[in-house]
């Protein structure tokens, strides 16, 4: 019997040490797992930051397209004013160019008329 106690302890040690050796290994592993997710949540955090940069200059750029739309529309509009300006600058020109025309046939006419009596008179004068 002090045989089988002696080979039962001698297990038991073994056993024991085979226990030890694996929670030794579980805790190993367990600390590699635990820097592992913190590497992870590392890499988490770095993305969280890089998100926030992106959406930063995201919401800058639209701002930004918002801001030269508004300056496209206002020169569009700008251009648009000028055209109408144009055209009535062009048409005003028009008019005033038929005026100067018709003035300027009214007065060929007026001095054509004291030319056509000179000579009128110089017939009859003659005669």
């Amino acid at each position: 019997m002090a045989e089988e106690v002696k080979s039962l302890a001698a297990q038991t040690a073994k056993a024991t040490e085979d226990i030890g050796s694996q929670i030794a290994q579980i805790q190993s592993e367990t600390g590699e797992a635990v820097s592992a997710i913190e590497h992870i949540s590392d890499v988490i955090g770095q993305f969280n930051d890089i998100s926030a940069t992106v959406s930063t200059a995201v919401q800058e750029q639209g701002a930004a397209t918002t801001e030269i739309a508004s300056i496209v529309q206002q020169a569009a509009n700008g251009a648009q004013e000028i055209t109408g300006n144009i055209s009535q600058v062009n048409s005003a020109a028009g008019q005033a160019a038929h005026q100067v025309l018709d003035a300027a046939d009214e007065l060929t006419k007026q001095g054509k008329t004291p030319h056509q009596q000179v000579d009128s008179f110089l017939k009859s004068v003659r005669k």
